[in-house]
């Protein structure tokens, strides 16, 4: 038997590849010692990156079902989170050997003047940025994708199999910011990058006390942990898509009862 939501949890998978893919560009420093290395060494992640994004393209050929426009958009999505990816390995590439032949004398492409070595530092700088750029918004692409083909799925009348966590509004709104990658943990307390999103400490541990999320070291400078979904999560919050979501709790403005007002307009 298919499962209804397999693409959806491997798309959550691998908005948590990229966070996790991110994280480790922006730790590299090209004024390191050995910045190429460092390059070479991210060159595979990002190559496996590429590869899980189009495993998710077989993914979704394994599941019967009609191709509609939304479907359509969803495999045109991931194809395309796979090429952005391809394209950032190649820059990595680029840098690579930008690098190697500016440190072997050698100009690059076997033409034009041989850079210096703060030259080629910044050449490659250029392609590591550019990198960067391509996969900045992977994790969220992904999760709006597998959002998509879960609610599209519920159209067609194909529910989850899993069943969906009773969640709070605060507690679903974390939840998608963790499969987003928005939330690290500093001191004890969460960083949301993001405006929209408001998540405490409190609001994690019920999370991880439901086994949904879970924390790993993070390689980003000044953050302590990165807030990842656990398999419970992905299954979890993909069985959620497509679903009404917990209305958010206002506070109600005191009001004063009709006879409260005319027994103080009695007494003046």
């Amino acid at each position: 038997m298919t499962n209804p939501t397999a693409p959806a949890e491997h798309l959550l998978l691998l908005a948590a590849d990229f966070t996790r893919h991110n994280d480790a560009l922006t730790r590299i420093r090209l004024t390191d010692s050995s910045p190429a290395t460092a390059l070479t060494q991210q060159i595979g992640l990002t190559q496996h990156l590429a590869d899980s994004a189009l495993h998710t393209v077989d993914v979704l050929n394994a599941q019967p079902m009609y191709h509609s426009h939304a479907i359509y958009t969803v495999y045109a999505r991931v194809k395309q989170l796979a090429q952005l990816t391809t394209d950032a390995a190649d820059h990595l590439l680029n840098a690579v050997d930008i690098l190697d032949h500016a440190r072997d004398g050698i100009p690059l492409q076997d033409e034009g003047p041989l850079l210096t070595h703060q030259q080629a530092v910044g050449e490659a700088a250029s392609r590591l940025a550019l990198a960067r750029n391509l996969t900045a918004l992977g994790a969220h692409d992904a999760v709006a994708t597998a959002e998509l083909f879960v609610t599209e799925r519920r159209r067609r009348g194909v529910h989850p199999t899993h069943q969906q966590p009773a969640l709070s509004h605060t507690q679903d709104a974390a939840l998608r910011a963790v499969a987003q990658g928005e939330v690290t943990i500093s001191g004890g307390k969460p960083d949301i990058h993001s405006d929209s999103v408001r998540v405490s400490i409190t609001t994690i541990r019920s999370l991880e006390s439901r086994g949904l999320v879970t924390r790993e070291p993070c390689l980003l400078r000044l953050r302590d942990e990165r807030v990842h979904l656990t398999t419970d999560g992905y299954r979890g919050l993909a069985a959620a898509f497509g679903r009404p979501r917990a209305p958010a709790l206002t506070a109600a403005r005191p009001t004063t009862s009709l006879s409260a007002k005319t027994a103080r307009t009695a007494t003046r």
